[in-house]
Protein backbone atom coordinates (compact mmCIF):
# COMPACT_ATOMS: atom_id res chain seq x y z
CA UNK A 1 0.00 0.00 0.00
CA UNK A 2 1.73 3.26 -1.15
CA UNK A 3 0.41 6.65 -2.51
CA UNK A 4 1.51 8.50 -5.43
CA UNK A 5 1.95 12.54 -5.74
CA UNK A 6 0.12 15.74 -7.13
CA UNK A 7 1.44 19.09 -7.76
CA UNK A 8 -0.10 22.20 -5.76
CA UNK A 9 -0.24 25.33 -7.50
CA UNK A 10 1.08 26.54 -10.99
CA UNK A 11 3.71 29.85 -10.12
CA UNK A 12 4.52 28.20 -6.95
CA UNK A 13 4.28 24.85 -7.06
CA UNK A 14 4.64 22.38 -4.22
CA UNK A 15 4.46 18.44 -4.89
CA UNK A 16 2.61 16.70 -2.27
CA UNK A 17 1.44 12.97 -1.05
CA UNK A 18 -2.27 12.49 -3.16
CA UNK A 19 -3.69 12.29 -0.27
CA UNK A 20 -2.65 14.44 3.07
CA UNK A 21 -3.32 13.97 6.48
CA UNK A 22 -5.37 15.86 8.73
CA UNK A 23 -4.10 15.81 11.91
CA UNK A 24 -6.88 18.38 14.03
CA UNK A 25 -8.66 15.99 15.54
CA UNK A 26 -5.94 14.32 17.36
CA UNK A 27 -5.72 16.85 19.58
CA UNK A 28 -9.51 18.79 19.57
CA UNK A 29 -12.95 18.71 18.48
CA UNK A 30 -13.74 15.25 17.36
CA UNK A 31 -13.98 13.32 20.92
CA UNK A 32 -11.13 12.51 23.12
CA UNK A 33 -7.68 13.47 22.32
CA UNK A 34 -5.30 10.81 21.81
CA UNK A 35 -1.59 11.74 21.60
CA UNK A 36 -0.05 7.78 20.99
CA UNK A 37 -2.73 7.60 18.63
CA UNK A 38 -1.75 10.59 16.76
CA UNK A 39 1.84 9.49 17.15
CA UNK A 40 1.40 6.26 15.72
CA UNK A 41 -1.20 7.32 12.86
CA UNK A 42 1.65 9.99 11.40
CA UNK A 43 4.61 7.53 11.35
CA UNK A 44 1.89 4.85 9.83
CA UNK A 45 1.13 7.87 7.05
CA UNK A 46 5.10 8.50 6.60
CA UNK A 47 5.66 4.83 5.76
CA UNK A 48 2.86 4.70 3.05
CA UNK A 49 3.97 7.82 1.75
CA UNK A 50 1.50 10.03 3.43
CA UNK A 51 3.43 13.21 3.92
CA UNK A 52 1.48 16.41 3.38
CA UNK A 53 0.22 16.59 7.26
CA UNK A 54 -1.74 19.39 7.84
CA UNK A 55 -1.94 21.43 11.26
CA UNK A 56 -3.15 24.39 12.69
CA UNK A 57 -1.79 26.74 15.80
CA UNK A 58 -5.06 26.81 17.24
CA UNK A 59 -5.48 23.07 17.27
CA UNK A 60 -5.69 22.24 21.04
CA UNK A 61 -4.94 25.25 20.99
CA UNK A 62 -1.00 24.75 20.12
CA UNK A 63 -0.81 21.13 21.57
CA UNK A 64 -1.33 19.66 17.62
CA UNK A 65 1.12 21.68 16.49
CA UNK A 66 3.49 20.59 19.23
CA UNK A 67 2.17 16.86 18.29
CA UNK A 68 3.45 17.06 14.91
CA UNK A 69 6.76 18.11 15.81
CA UNK A 70 7.54 15.31 17.97
CA UNK A 71 6.26 12.99 15.87
CA UNK A 72 8.70 14.50 12.84
CA UNK A 73 11.63 14.19 15.07
CA UNK A 74 14.23 12.59 13.12
CA UNK A 75 11.54 12.32 9.92
CA UNK A 76 11.51 15.80 8.66
CA UNK A 77 13.16 14.96 5.28
CA UNK A 78 10.52 14.49 2.96
CA UNK A 79 7.16 16.05 4.89
CA UNK A 80 5.41 18.65 3.42
CA UNK A 81 4.06 20.86 6.59
CA UNK A 82 1.18 23.13 6.33
CA UNK A 83 -0.08 24.77 9.24
CA UNK A 84 -2.27 27.78 9.79
CA UNK A 85 -2.64 30.96 11.50
CA UNK A 86 -4.99 33.58 12.15
CA UNK A 87 -7.79 32.36 14.43
CA UNK A 88 -6.60 33.62 18.04
CA UNK A 89 -6.85 31.80 21.05
CA UNK A 90 -5.96 31.54 24.68
CA UNK A 91 -4.16 28.62 26.33
CA UNK A 92 -7.29 28.38 28.08
CA UNK A 93 -9.25 27.61 24.91
CA UNK A 94 -10.99 31.02 25.07
CA UNK A 95 -11.45 32.07 21.14
CA UNK A 96 -10.38 36.02 20.93
CA UNK A 97 -11.16 36.64 17.28
CA UNK A 98 -9.40 36.32 13.77
CA UNK A 99 -6.46 38.40 13.29
CA UNK A 100 -4.66 39.34 9.99
CA UNK A 101 -2.25 41.57 11.14
CA UNK A 102 1.08 42.01 9.89
CA UNK A 103 1.99 41.97 13.09
CA UNK A 104 0.68 39.01 14.65
CA UNK A 105 1.62 36.91 11.25
CA UNK A 106 5.17 37.24 12.33
CA UNK A 107 4.78 36.45 16.06
CA UNK A 108 1.97 33.81 15.15
CA UNK A 109 4.59 31.99 12.49
CA UNK A 110 7.92 32.22 14.74
CA UNK A 111 5.55 30.48 17.77
CA UNK A 112 4.25 28.27 15.14
CA UNK A 113 8.09 27.16 13.82
CA UNK A 114 8.94 27.00 17.74
CA UNK A 115 6.19 24.31 18.80
CA UNK A 116 7.00 22.15 15.63
CA UNK A 117 10.42 22.53 16.18
CA UNK A 118 11.36 22.86 12.40
CA UNK A 119 13.68 25.87 10.73
CA UNK A 120 10.54 26.91 8.16
CA UNK A 121 6.87 25.82 6.93
CA UNK A 122 6.24 24.21 3.95
CA UNK A 123 2.74 25.58 3.34
CA UNK A 124 1.63 28.35 5.76
CA UNK A 125 -1.97 29.34 5.18
CA UNK A 126 -4.44 32.29 6.75
CA UNK A 127 -7.03 30.36 8.74
CA UNK A 128 -9.90 32.42 8.38
CA UNK A 129 -9.76 35.88 6.31
CA UNK A 130 -9.74 39.13 8.71
CA UNK A 131 -12.22 41.51 6.73
CA UNK A 132 -10.61 44.48 8.99
CA UNK A 133 -7.15 44.07 7.90
CA UNK A 134 -6.68 44.49 3.74
CA UNK A 135 -5.68 40.89 2.36
CA UNK A 136 -2.55 42.73 0.82
CA UNK A 137 -1.34 43.52 3.68
CA UNK A 138 -1.68 40.32 5.36
CA UNK A 139 -0.06 38.64 2.66
CA UNK A 140 2.32 40.92 2.09
CA UNK A 141 3.49 40.05 5.80
CA UNK A 142 3.13 36.05 4.58
CA UNK A 143 5.59 37.14 2.13
CA UNK A 144 8.20 38.68 4.01
CA UNK A 145 8.26 35.27 5.98
CA UNK A 146 8.89 33.80 2.20
CA UNK A 147 11.67 36.26 1.78
CA UNK A 148 13.23 35.10 5.17
CA UNK A 149 12.96 31.63 4.60
CA UNK A 150 10.43 30.74 7.18
CA UNK A 151 8.06 29.70 4.60
CA UNK A 152 8.26 28.62 1.33
CA UNK A 153 4.90 28.42 -0.31
CA UNK A 154 1.85 30.38 1.19
CA UNK A 155 -2.03 29.70 1.11
CA UNK A 156 -5.58 30.69 2.04
CA UNK A 157 -8.32 28.84 3.86
CA UNK A 158 -12.06 29.67 3.21
CA UNK A 159 -11.23 32.78 0.82
CA UNK A 160 -13.77 34.10 -1.29
CA UNK A 161 -13.24 34.70 -4.92
CA UNK A 162 -12.35 38.23 -4.85
CA UNK A 163 -10.22 37.80 -1.76
CA UNK A 164 -8.05 35.27 -3.83
CA UNK A 165 -7.61 37.17 -6.61
CA UNK A 166 -6.22 40.36 -4.58
CA UNK A 167 -3.87 37.74 -2.44
CA UNK A 168 -2.40 36.18 -5.18
CA UNK A 169 -1.36 39.64 -6.69
CA UNK A 170 0.75 39.95 -4.06
CA UNK A 171 2.46 36.48 -4.15
CA UNK A 172 1.81 33.45 -5.68
CA UNK A 173 -1.01 31.66 -3.52
CA UNK A 174 -0.36 27.67 -3.76
CA UNK A 175 -3.14 26.21 -2.62
CA UNK A 176 -6.91 27.33 -1.45
CA UNK A 177 -7.75 25.17 1.71
CA UNK A 178 -11.91 24.57 1.83
CA UNK A 179 -14.54 22.70 2.59
CA UNK A 180 -15.25 19.89 -0.12
CA UNK A 181 -16.91 16.44 -0.42
CA UNK A 182 -20.27 15.15 -1.42
CA UNK A 183 -21.86 16.83 0.97
CA UNK A 184 -20.44 20.27 0.75
CA UNK A 185 -20.18 21.58 -3.13
CA UNK A 186 -20.99 25.18 -2.74
CA UNK A 187 -16.81 26.18 -4.05
CA UNK A 188 -18.07 24.76 -7.50
CA UNK A 189 -20.01 27.83 -8.54
CA UNK A 190 -17.16 30.77 -8.02
CA UNK A 191 -13.97 29.69 -6.14
CA UNK A 192 -13.40 26.97 -7.85
CA UNK A 193 -13.14 28.50 -11.73
CA UNK A 194 -11.16 31.72 -10.01
CA UNK A 195 -8.51 29.17 -8.68
CA UNK A 196 -7.50 27.29 -11.41
CA UNK A 197 -7.86 30.82 -13.72
CA UNK A 198 -5.11 31.17 -11.34
CA UNK A 199 -3.19 27.86 -11.14
CA UNK A 200 -4.21 27.39 -7.81
CA UNK A 201 -4.25 23.67 -6.02
CA UNK A 202 -7.04 22.76 -3.92
CA UNK A 203 -7.00 21.20 -0.47
CA UNK A 204 -10.22 20.15 0.68
CA UNK A 205 -10.78 19.49 4.43
CA UNK A 206 -13.32 17.46 5.90
CA UNK A 207 -13.54 15.23 2.80
CA UNK A 208 -15.60 12.34 4.70
CA UNK A 209 -18.17 15.53 5.61
CA UNK A 210 -16.67 15.25 9.46
CA UNK A 211 -17.28 11.58 9.63
CA UNK A 212 -20.93 11.17 8.21
CA UNK A 213 -19.72 9.90 5.07
CA UNK A 214 -17.73 6.99 6.56
CA UNK A 215 -20.46 5.63 7.27
CA UNK A 216 -19.68 4.42 10.62
CA UNK A 217 -22.14 7.31 12.38
CA UNK A 218 -25.29 5.97 12.86
CA UNK A 219 -26.71 8.60 15.83
CA UNK A 220 -26.03 11.94 17.30
CA UNK A 221 -22.45 12.49 18.47
CA UNK A 222 -21.85 11.92 21.58
CA UNK A 223 -21.30 14.41 24.85
CA UNK A 224 -18.31 15.97 24.56
CA UNK A 225 -18.09 15.73 20.83
CA UNK A 226 -17.93 19.45 19.26
CA UNK A 227 -20.51 18.12 16.45
CA UNK A 228 -22.75 17.27 18.79
CA UNK A 229 -23.50 21.45 19.07
CA UNK A 230 -25.51 23.44 17.26
CA UNK A 231 -22.36 24.85 15.88
CA UNK A 232 -22.48 21.84 13.56
CA UNK A 233 -26.50 21.57 12.29
CA UNK A 234 -26.22 19.05 9.82
CA UNK A 235 -25.39 16.33 12.88
CA UNK A 236 -28.58 17.60 15.00
CA UNK A 237 -31.93 15.67 15.18
CA UNK A 238 -34.28 15.83 12.18
CA UNK A 239 -31.47 16.51 9.66
CA UNK A 240 -28.75 13.95 10.84
CA UNK A 241 -31.50 11.34 9.85
CA UNK A 242 -32.10 12.76 6.33
CA UNK A 243 -28.43 12.92 5.81
CA UNK A 244 -27.62 9.56 7.15
CA UNK A 245 -30.37 8.26 4.29
CA UNK A 246 -28.37 9.93 1.96
CA UNK A 247 -24.94 8.02 3.15
CA UNK A 248 -27.30 5.01 2.55
CA UNK A 249 -27.21 5.57 -1.01
CA UNK A 250 -23.73 5.80 -1.27
CA UNK A 251 -23.32 2.61 1.03
CA UNK A 252 -24.81 1.25 -1.77
CA UNK A 253 -23.42 2.49 -4.72
CA UNK A 254 -19.87 1.54 -2.61
CA UNK A 255 -20.81 -2.19 -1.86
CA UNK A 256 -21.14 -2.35 -5.86
CA UNK A 257 -17.48 -1.41 -6.05
CA UNK A 258 -16.04 -3.11 -3.38
CA UNK A 259 -15.44 -0.02 -1.18
CA UNK A 260 -16.53 1.31 2.01
CA UNK A 261 -18.39 3.90 1.77
CA UNK A 262 -15.53 6.49 3.21
CA UNK A 263 -13.71 5.48 0.12
CA UNK A 264 -15.99 6.20 -2.18
CA UNK A 265 -16.35 9.19 -0.76
CA UNK A 266 -12.60 10.08 -0.82
CA UNK A 267 -12.14 8.78 -4.62
CA UNK A 268 -14.96 11.46 -5.99
CA UNK A 269 -12.68 14.27 -4.26
CA UNK A 270 -10.18 12.52 -6.09
CA UNK A 271 -11.70 12.02 -9.46
CA UNK A 272 -12.61 16.14 -9.08
CA UNK A 273 -8.69 16.89 -10.74
CA UNK A 274 -5.23 16.48 -10.24
CA UNK A 275 -5.08 19.56 -8.67
CA UNK A 276 -7.14 18.47 -5.99
CA UNK A 277 -5.38 16.85 -2.51
CA UNK A 278 -7.65 16.54 0.25
CA UNK A 279 -6.38 15.92 3.36
CA UNK A 280 -8.98 13.45 5.49
CA UNK A 281 -8.23 13.62 9.23
CA UNK A 282 -7.73 10.96 11.74
CA UNK A 283 -6.37 9.51 14.92
CA UNK A 284 -6.59 5.76 14.23
CA UNK A 285 -4.03 4.10 12.14
CA UNK A 286 -6.87 1.18 10.78
CA UNK A 287 -8.83 4.42 9.24
CA UNK A 288 -5.74 5.98 7.90
CA UNK A 289 -5.22 2.38 5.91
CA UNK A 290 -8.39 2.75 4.70
CA UNK A 291 -8.27 6.25 3.35
CA UNK A 292 -5.29 5.86 1.64
CA UNK A 293 -6.34 2.39 -0.08
CA UNK A 294 -9.22 5.20 -1.54
CA UNK A 295 -6.45 6.28 -4.05
CA UNK A 296 -6.75 2.96 -5.83
CA UNK A 297 -10.35 3.71 -5.88
CA UNK A 298 -10.87 4.29 -9.99
CA UNK A 299 -14.36 5.95 -10.91
CA UNK A 300 -15.59 5.81 -14.07
CA UNK A 301 -18.19 8.60 -15.84
CA UNK A 302 -20.98 6.08 -14.86
CA UNK A 303 -19.65 5.69 -11.17
CA UNK A 304 -19.70 9.68 -11.58
CA UNK A 305 -23.27 10.16 -12.67
CA UNK A 306 -24.57 7.71 -10.07
CA UNK A 307 -23.03 9.54 -7.48
CA UNK A 308 -24.29 13.05 -8.38
CA UNK A 309 -28.06 11.02 -8.40
CA UNK A 310 -27.94 9.40 -5.02
CA UNK A 311 -26.45 12.48 -3.77
CA UNK A 312 -28.08 15.34 -5.43
CA UNK A 313 -25.94 19.43 -4.34
CA UNK A 314 -29.39 20.33 -2.55
CA UNK A 315 -30.36 17.15 -0.78
CA UNK A 316 -28.46 17.72 2.34
CA UNK A 317 -29.95 19.36 5.45
CA UNK A 318 -28.22 22.02 7.35
CA UNK A 319 -25.41 24.32 6.84
CA UNK A 320 -21.76 23.11 7.18
CA UNK A 321 -21.64 25.70 10.00
CA UNK A 322 -24.24 27.40 12.45
CA UNK A 323 -22.13 30.49 11.90
CA UNK A 324 -20.95 31.22 8.62
CA UNK A 325 -19.85 34.62 9.38
CA UNK A 326 -16.29 33.77 9.37
CA UNK A 327 -16.11 32.42 5.91
CA UNK A 328 -15.10 35.00 3.27
CA UNK A 329 -17.34 35.36 0.68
Amino acid sequence: MTIQTRTLGRDASLTVSTLGLGCMGMSEFYGTPDEQGGLETIHRALDLGVTFLDTADMYGPFTNERLVGRALQGRRDGVQLATKFGNKRGEDGARLGIDGSPEYVRAACDASLQRLSVDHIDLYYQHRVDQSVPIEETVGAMKELVEAGKVTHLGLSEAGPETIRRAHAVHPITALQTEWSLFTRDLEDEILPVVRELGIGVVPYSPLGRGLLTGTMLSEPAEGDSRATAYFPRFQGEALQANLELVRRIKDLAASKGATPGQLALAWVLAQGDDVVPIPGTKRVSYLEENVAAADVELTADDLEALDQAVPRDAVVGDRYGDMSSIDA
